[in-house]
């Protein structure tokens, strides 16, 4: 069951990378040099294949203008639930 979730995101994100590319009207080529990585590892990219690094998909998602999104949606202060368990299990800050 967990190899078929993270298979069926894999493929997801590699088709949203795809359809922003295309949203932004970039080829393939142009991302994969403005990522600082080859056409086949983007390639691998787009198709969902779990082995490129994640320094690679996130040289992908920044040079689509899409890194701080990425870190926005996981950012647990930006979510209800964060921002009250913060509040209740991580220490104060003290100021001298």
């Amino acid at each position: 069951m967990l190899k078929d979730d993270i298979e069926r995101s894999a493929k997801v994100l590699g088709e949203n990378i795809s359809t922003w590319r295309k949203l932004l009207g970039l080829r393939a080529e142009q991302v994969a040099e403005r990522a600082g990585i080859s056409l086949a590892t983007y390639s691998k990219i787009e198709n969902g294949h779990q082995g490129v690094s994640l320094s690679k998909f996130l040289a992908v998602l920044r040079a689509l203008g899409l890194l701080q999104k990425i870190e926005d949606a996981i950012d647990p202060y930006e979510s209800d639930l964060g921002r009250a368990r913060a509040d209740l299990l991580l220490p104060k800050r003290v100021r001298r």
